[in-house]
């Protein structure tokens, strides 16, 4: 069965090269664009089989044209077909919509089995990734880093947090950093607010759960003063 496969990708040498080898083996290539803007347009419009995405393009990369098909409806498969065997490009693409990660370096009957498969309802990545889909099949999958809460803190703030997070008092710490009772309050609640919390327990209960320590200054005992 010929496959209809409209093919993205903004090096023209690999894309014409591309076209030639998968034409030689029963696969016909709808169009061959170099632009994410087209692609978007003619997917919708010619309907292939697979829309072979390259990952990264100029003004619109693969990833925002796959992004945008899903969410202007479009149903049938879309593969990426990148150099980048990064990880997080794969669980970031997968989650995305995409039914296929496919490597450049992939031999042209490889590839051809790949879209076969794909075309035929299954999740298909490049072999050297395969143990990755294991873990995105399972729900073990690398996740995105997510942003620490502390990110927003001073340095001064994490380190009043860090003597909160060990119960100690606003006299404690501000004896402690050398500084005054007030300013140790206005940092507190500069903490609680940038934690989105309303208590300086909860403030240390989060310090104590995402680890955060001092750095080995001495400290005195909370209940102190």
């Amino acid at each position: 069965m010929s496959l209809n496969i409209l093919l993205v990708d903004d090096h023209t040498l690999f894309r014409e090269g591309l076209e030639g080898l998968l034409s030689r083996r029963d696969i016909n290539i709808v169009a061959a664009v170099g632009d994410g803007h087209e692609g978007l347009r003619l997917a919708t419009e010619l309907e292939p089989d697979v829309v072979l995405l390259d990952m990264r393009m100029p003004e619109m990369d693969g990833m925002e044209v796959l992004r945008q098909l899903r969410k202007n409806g479009f149903t049938n498969p879309v593969a990426m077909l990148t150099t980048s065997s990064d990880e997080r490009d794969l669980v970031e693409s997968l989650r995305s919509g995409a039914q296929g990660y496919l490597l450049k370096d992939m031999e042209p009957d490889q590839l051809v089995l790949a879209l076969r498969d794909i075309v035929a309802g299954k999740t298909v990545v490049a072999p050297d990734l395969a143990p990755v889909l294991a873990r995105v099949v399972q729900g073990d999958s690398i996740a995105p880093e997510e942003e620490s809460p502390f990110t927003k803190l001073t340095p001064r703030e994490n380190e009043i947090l860090a003597l909160l997070a060990e119960g100690q008092s606003n006299k404690v710490i501000a004896r402690n950093l050398g500084i005054s009772d007030g300013t140790v309050k206005l940092h507190v609640k500069s903490i609680l607010r940038k934690l989105g919390v309303h208590s300086r327990v909860e403030a240390a209960v989060i310090a104590v759960e995402q680890g955060l320590r001092t750095s080995g200054r001495g400290s005195d005992s909370g209940n102190a003063g």
